[in-house]
C-alpha cells in the first residue's frame, strides 16, 4: 500500500475515534502555504490541531518520532492562520498526535493530548 493511501486510511481510522469520543471535526487536510495540518477539531470550547502518524511496522520507529522539528514548526505555523482567519484566536488551542500501528504482530491507536509542538 503506498504512503497516501495509508495516510488517509490514518486519517480516517483517527476521525471515527475522534468523533466516537465527541470531537467535532472542522476541517481534514487544511492547507496553507504547501503545508498542512492533518485534522481540526473541537471539543467544548478547545480547538485541537491534530496530526496522525500510521506505520505498517517499527523499522523506522514509533509514528510518534515522525513528528519532526520541522512538522512542529509547520503545524505551528497553519494554526496560527487557521485562527486568524476564522477570528478563533481567543479560543483555547492544544496540540494533539494519534498514532496509529497496524501490522501482523499489533494494531493499536494512542491519543497524545497537549503535545508539546
Amino acid at each position: 500500500m503506498n504512503r497516501k493511501i495509508l495516510g488517509k486510511l490514518g486519517e480516517e481510522i483517527a476521525t471515527c475515534y475522534l468523533e466516537a469520543n465527541h470531537y467535532k471535526i472542522l476541517e481534514k487536510n487544511f492547507y496553507f502555504h504547501h503545508k498542512e495540518i492533518d485534522i481540526i477539531a473541537q471539543k467544548k470550547q478547545t480547538i485541537i490541531f491534530i496530526e496522525v502518524k500510521l506505520r505498517t511496522n517499527e523499522k523506522y520507529g514509533l509514528p510518534i518520532e515522525a513528528v519532526t522539528i520541522q512538522k512542529k514548526r509547520n503545524i505551528r505555523y497553519v494554526a496560527t492562520y487557521y485562527l486568524s482567519k476564522n477570528h478563533l484566536l481567543e479560543n483555547a488551542i492544544q496540540f494533539d498526535v494519534i498514532e496509529i500501528v497496524i501490522n501482523e504482530k499489533q494494531s493499536f491507536l494512542r491519543h497524545i493530548e497537549n503535545y508539546e509542538m
